[in-house]
């Protein structure tokens, strides 16, 4: 009877299914470039989402449908 090799071949599975990559950290950037990068990126959403609440007259960013 084998058990208890569950998670181990969950974990090989799941590793098969996304390539073998890892936890995608290896971008080639320091923390400090990546903190900007990801800054600029949150950044830019908020501008367009102000951009589209604005051109849709909604003032507060949310509905009021249900």
């Amino acid at each position: 009877m084998q058990r208890g090799n569950q998670r181990d071949r969950d974990r090989e599975r799941a590793q098969a299914r996304t390539g073998g990559k890892g936890k995608g950290k290896d971008d080639g950037l320091t923390p400090e470039q990546r903190r900007e990068r990801d800054g600029k990126a949150l950044q830019e959403k908020a501008a367009k989402k102000n951009a589209q609440a604005a051109s849709s007259g909604d003032a507060g960013g949310k509905s009021n449908k249900k």
